[in-house]
């Protein structure tokens, strides 16, 4: 599987855009609201994607750094299909084990826009090195299996993405 960092980089840029300027779109009301039928809210939403962000950039940091295991184990069949069609073949919770590393809280949309510029630094920061990792360091994801470097950095764009789509339905839910 190849990465082209450079076009990554520049679609998560361009995603974290997309989160930001969707904040002045939203009322401070929307952007709080837990949808009626269950979920997260918004706010939720920018809570989870952002802090899972920073976690995969770390992920790759230390992919890069040869911090964590060296291991030929691989991706996961749904991992495999996630990073070859970019894309959940349906929708997915967040595990349990998962879920309790991070706290999903309602944020501000100040909170949320100082998070988007701390993941924008990290992105950047990591950028340059990711095309000397070897690919042999690898961190478990809870769904994907054994990911190196490289593949973190193109999930960290293909979750951006998934989490777009879910906070569209919740706002099509405010014109009904």
């Amino acid at each position: 599987m190849t990465v082209n960092i450079s076009a990554e980089h520049k679609a998560i840029d361009q995603t974290l855009d997309t989160y930001r300027d969707l904040l002045d779109t939203l009322t401070d009301e929307q952007f709080a609201a837990s949808p009626k039928a269950g979920g997260w809210s918004i706010a939720e939403i920018y809570s989870h994607i952002l802090q899972a962000t920073l976690v995969a950039s770390i992920a790759v940091e230390r992919c890069i750094n040869g911090t964590c295991e060296t291991t030929r184990k691989g991706l996961s069949l749904m991992g495999r299909f996630v990073l070859f069609f970019r894309r959940f073949p349906f929708r997915v919770a967040t595990p349990i084990v998962e879920a309790s590393k991070m706290t999903v809280t309602k944020i501000s949309k100040e909170d949320a826009r100082n998070l988007i510029i701390k993941c924008r630094r990290r992105i950047d920061a990591i950028t340059p090195h990711i095309a000397d990792e070897s690919g042999i360091h690898k961190i478990k994801h809870s769904r994907l299996g054994m990911l190196n470097g490289k593949q973190w950095f193109k999930f960290t764009l293909i979750h951006l993405k998934h989490h777009l789509k879910q906070i569209d339905r919740i706002k099509n839910k405010f014109s009904d």
